[in-house]
């Protein structure tokens, strides 16, 4: 994660190749106005934080887009753990439900929030499409274990070798505790997965949510992959100063906040 982080704010910054024109961002904690559970750069609206202080955190995250390429428009999902991609215009409202989304339009920014589960932002060579998804084990999984959302997602690019993909913070692979179901939803599909599983107790294991996310890439023709890399410093549980954790705070706390990840094109390059 060396050098990603920068500005104001401790904005998680991606690192990787994609062309002048595309722009990108991930929020941390850092920056807000909320309180408890919920501080202090909570960009959801759905937790019972305060309303006015969602508000607030959604127009400095705004903001924050805006100083890296001037006029943009972030849109935000009704993430339900599905499969469906949304392809964003100027019409598409917040609260439009989907779990990724994709666009061609500059100034348009897709944006995926999260509090373990994984965001990963895509773009192409050519920097004219980008694309972000929300990556929990459902839908990563998909029904079937074979097609989930990252292949729906790439399958939206004309070549699966053009596409760049940056994952962002998400519960690692030392504290993402899932029953024997979620192992089965991968392996049957896919015997290769088995390696990011580490049997625990009976019917327990710790899985490796940004290494599965890795495999369906590489597996789905996409070979330029970039930030989360399974190490520790990504983890949103293991990290309370600077990521939000609904596993870790929701027992605890009473409630979790949420971070967001966007990445758009700019008009003026």
């Amino acid at each position: 994660m060396k050098d990603e982080y920068a500005a104001a704010g401790d904005w998680l910054i991606p690192d990787w190749p994609a062309p002048e024109n595309v722009r990108a961002l991930c929020s941390t904690r850092a920056g807000g106005v909320s309180s408890g559970p919920f501080g202090r750069l909570n960009l959801g609206d759905h937790v019972q934080d305060d309303p006015l202080a969602v508000q607030r955190n959604r127009a400095i995250f705004a903001e924050a887009l805006e100083s890296a390429s001037g006029t943009v428009h972030p849109v935000f999902l009704n993430q339900v753990h599905g499969t469906h991609v949304e392809w964003l215009t100027r019409e598409t409202v917040n609260g439009t439900q989907a779990d990724a989304c994709a666009t061609r339009e500059a100034e348009l920014a897709c944006v995926i929030m999260v509090a373990d589960c994984l965001p990963v932002l895509f773009t192409n060579r050519h920097g004219d499409q980008v694309a972000a998804a929300h990556a929990g084990w459902r839908g990563l999984a998909g029904p079937t274990g074979a097609l989930g959302i990252l292949e729906e997602l790439v399958a939206e690019f004309s070549y699966a070798d053009d596409v760049l993909a940056w994952l962002g913070p998400c519960i690692g692979p030392s504290a993402f505790e899932v029953g024997a179901e979620v192992r089965v939803a991968f392996c049957d599909a896919d015997p290769s997965a088995e390696v990011f599983f580490k049997p625990l107790e009976k019917n327990k294991y710790l899985a490796d949510l940004a290494g599965i996310a890795r495999h369906r890439l590489q597996r789905a023709g996409v070979t330029s992959l970039h930030g989360n890399d399974s190490t520790g410093l990504w983890c949103t549980f293991s990290n309370p100063e600077r990521f939000f954790s609904y596993r870790r705070d929701q027992r605890a706390l009473g409630g979790s906040g949420r971070l967001a990840a966007a990445v758009w094109l700019d008009r003026r390059l």
